[in-house]
């Protein structure tokens, strides 16, 4: 296939986040990414559905930015049994959100990385078909598989035994750079 000319391309995602009651008294909200909204207009935590207590916000709409040079992360995510997206959020310094989602991506690389991160909350959501085959299809025209190329060894003689570093030529019962359990014939 021919390598595409653009570098990148980037496409409105919206991420809808559920709150549902905690399970234990010190985490009173569990919050949880459950889907992607390829396409979306904009939007600031609007509600979506209301199920008893747990509701389902339409949290941010970021952009999705694939790059050429990420394309063998997005084989990799195609290649696992759900090829997902990753959400980066933050905690909020707003009163009126919990949350701030920073950065969504396709990349498990990059995923991970904000992942060992303390300071944010990566989570992973699955991807629509639709997604899938665009995220393939930009990853199709920009992988190039590396070829295995074969290490030859040096000339280095590796039949040789060195026992230590001692001077030959003068003899002793012990050298400090002799091998234990050799001593010098006589």
């Amino acid at each position: 296939m021919a390598k595409a000319a653009n570098n990148r391309i980037e496409m409105p995602l919206g991420v809808v986040v559920r709150k549902s009651p905690g399970v234990t008294r010190w985490a009173r909200w569990n919050w949880r990414a459950v889907a992607v909204l390829p396409g979306a207009g904009p939007a600031d935590w609007s509600e979506l559905r209301r199920e008893g207590e747990a509701v389902e916000y339409h949290a941010a709409t970021l952009p999705l930015v694939l790059w050429s040079s990420d394309a063998e992360a997005y084989m990799i995510n195609l290649a696992d049994g759900t090829p997902s997206i990753y959400l980066v959020l933050r905690e909020s310094e707003a009163a009126d959100r919990p949350l701030d989602a920073v950065l969504v991506t396709a990349s498990p690389y990059e995923g991970q990385d904000y992942a060992d991160t303390s300071d944010d909350i990566v989570e992973k959501i699955a991807m629509t078909p639709g997604l899938i085959a665009w995220v393939r299809d930009f990853a199709l025209a920009h992988f190039e598989a590396e070829g295995f190329v074969k290490r030859k060894r040096d000339r280095k003689r590796v039949d040789l035994v060195e026992d230590g570093r001692g001077d030959a030529r003068i003899r002793q019962e012990s050298d400090v750079y002799r091998a234990p359990g050799r001593r010098v014939v006589q």
